[in-house]
């Protein structure tokens, strides 16, 4: 069992295939007691001549919706077939509180949420080190996607060993990210991404990116050539534009949400009055939409 405050560790050199560098872990502190989920990690494969490989999605799953779980069954399609890769397990990483984006739930939630939804899998599993990171203070502290990938990499392959390979011997697994398309453009975007970071999520790890719809990927790939071994694109056969962003809208509109989003998820925020309309919000809403006089005064509204 690994210690609740281990963290990512320095920056690990870039390095193809299955060659990654584990890097030694920082130490931080943690909100609540930590233990590293892997009771459905496949601690043996079963495919002689693969490489074991872990996914492992960062976001904020707020909620989590069939497309993020969709995200994952079409990876390991892909790598089954296009690879030689075999996937051990997928990880679902709910961001810290402290990315603060609009209709953010709460990380407890978001975890909670994620967890339900999995329940059934028997390869998926949700791990709550970003939301448990805080700072000296005790307050949340945003966790960078490459310390994310590290911290996978130190649990998976140092404390816990690795993966048995089909001989007996210990093998090191890969890491990599899962995204959709839209987080593989904003890689492409001038300044967006620290070129470190940059250098150790791709370089060092590699990323599954599934296409969606309206996004140009090749446009985004085309300032990204130096990683281009390490990055798959993984096309969607079926369009999925299922988003947490309209999940919320309809919730805030009292509109049903189900078969967007598992059933449990529905139940969980039904229970806990997630992601309603505040009473500062309508009242927002109704002073901006009142009519107002020439004067510009707002006329009084009706509650």
């Amino acid at each position: 069992m690994s210690s609740p405050t281990v963290n990512g560790g320095s920056s690990s050199s870039p390095s193809n295939g299955s060659e990654q560098q584990s890097a030694p872990p920082s130490q931080t502190m943690t909100l609540a007691p930590y233990t590293f989920p892997h009771d459905k990690l496949k601690r043996r494969q079963t495919e002689e001549g693969k490489i074991p490989l872990v996914l492992v999605a960062c976001g904020s799953f707020s909620p989590i919706t069939f497309l993020h779980l969709r995200m994952f069954e079409m990876a390991s399609d892909f790598v089954r077939f296009n690879t030689d890769f075999e996937v051990c397990a997928g990880y679902l990483s709910p961001v810290s509180d402290a990315y603060k984006k609009a209709g953010l739930a709460a990380g407890h939630d978001r975890v909670n949420m994620c967890s339900s939804a999995v329940a059934q899998s028997s390869w998926l599993m949700v791990d709550p080190f970003e939301t448990v990171n805080c700072n000296k203070d005790g307050e949340p502290e945003y966790v960078p996607t490459a310390q994310v990938l590290r911290h996978f990499d130190h649990e998976i392959n140092t404390v816990l060993g690795g993966i048995e390979g089909v001989d007996g011997t210990m093998r090191k697994a890969r890491i990599a990210l899962l995204a959709g398309a839209d987080l593989v453009m904003s890689m492409g975007e001038p300044g967006l991404w620290s070129p470190t970071d940059l250098d150790v999520i791709l370089g060092s790890y590699g990323a599954f990116i599934i296409e969606r719809s309206g996004t140009d990927v090749d446009e985004a790939l085309a300032s990204l050539r130096q990683y281009e071994n390490n990055i798959w694109v993984i096309s969607q056969v079926i369009q999925n534009d299922i988003s947490s962003t309209k999940v919320r809208l309809f919730l805030k509109k009292d509109l049903s949400v189900r078969y967007l989003i598992p059933d449990p998820v529905v139940e969980y925020i039904e229970e806990h009055h997630l992601f309603q309309e505040t009473p500062k919000e309508s009242s927002t809403k109704a002073n901006t939409s009142a009519p107002e006089k020439r004067s510009g005064t707002p006329q009084p509204t009706k509650s």
